[in-house]
């Protein structure tokens, strides 16, 4: 059995999908228009929970707001075997991240609203509960302080921590002693280290530092040589929530007590299949989905 909380964010994703980015003062007609849950929180949690089993525990812990949006994403996270218990109502917007969808990749402008105001401040069911976590996920779209006190107070607790540090932000440097797992792409990675290259990085972090590398895969140091791992090529619909895939995928592996060239190569194939369907969270495959796939090896052992 597994016990896995993210604490993060709870959005509405407001997708339009167009033939090409407009210039400065120009409107032109989009193609589709969709309203679909998201924030990387949710979505992170949704591809663990795509995953789990009856035995297995899923939390999140975050915010939404007094609005439309709010009894829609709820339900959703519910309908998707995560507890909701630790999800807060306050008088904000819910968070909202308008997505634009182009020549197969993706913008995103993102307002944080509800997610801004989660606080650990009054926590105590949520500290007992994360006490006994197989891992804790945490990303950007909450705040810095937050997220800095849940990664002590898991280091103090010998809780796993996987920090997705999306979207990159200064601070984020103040958690890597804190955590066990860190997923930047390359561009946060950058972000994180302006002044040092890619393999430099994760030779100072070894089985610690995994950079997510888009169709070339991921990469990190496993102590003795750099390791990497492929990307599986697809015939994209949508990447907005591959990352979160790829991050909630190899959390699920982790807590299962897989080694790491293992979670991510589970991880590699639920991204794979995640971006074939439209939707952060449309895409997102059951195990049994991953199981099927040519890529997946019985010795795995997935339950």
């Amino acid at each position: 059995m597994s016990k896995i909380v993210v604490v993060g964010s709870i959005s509405m994703d407001l997708v339009m999908r167009t033939k090409r980015i407009p210039e400065g003062g120009e409107t032109i007609f989009g193609d589709s228009f969709n309203i679909v849950p998201g924030g990387k929180g949710a979505n992170q949690a949704v591809a663990i929970g795509r995953l789990s089993s009856v035995e297995d525990n899923i939390y999140i812990f975050g915010n939404v707001g007094e609005d439309i949006f709010s009894a829609d994403l709820l339900s959703n996270l519910q309908n998707n075997d995560i507890s909701t218990a630790y999800v807060g109502t306050v008088p904000q917007s819910t968070g909202v991240a308008q997505i634009t969808l182009y020549g197969g990749d993706n913008r995103i402008i993102y307002y944080p609203g509800a997610n801004n105001l989660v606080k650990t401040n009054d926590w105590k069911n949520e500290w007992e509960l994360i006490s006994d976590a197989s891992i804790v996920v945490l990303q950007n779209e909450i705040p810095h302080e937050a997220n800095l006190s849940i990664a002590k107070f898991c280091q103090e607790n010998k809780v796993k921590v996987l920090y997705n540090p999306a979207p990159a932000r200064e601070t984020d440097i103040e958690m890597i002693p804190f955590c066990d797992f860190i997923t930047p792409n390359e561009h946060e990675c950058s972000e994180l280290f302006p002044d040092k290259k890619l393999e430099e990085i994760i030779k100072i972090y070894p089985n610690k530092m995994i950079v997510t590398l888009g169709v070339e895969g991921s990469i990190y140091y496993d102590g003795a040589a750099v390791q990497k791992i492929p990307a599986i090529k697809a015939e994209v619909v949508d990447t907005t929530g591959a990352g979160d895939t790829f991050n909630g995928a190899f959390a699920y592996a982790i807590s299962k007590g897989k080694e790491m060239n293992i979670a991510l190569s589970f991880a590699t194939i639920a991204s794979h299949l995640s971006v074939q369907r439209f939707g952060a969270q449309g895409g997102m495959p059951s195990l049994k989905e991953i199981k099927e796939h040519s890529g997946y090896e019985e010795i795995w052992d997935f339950k």
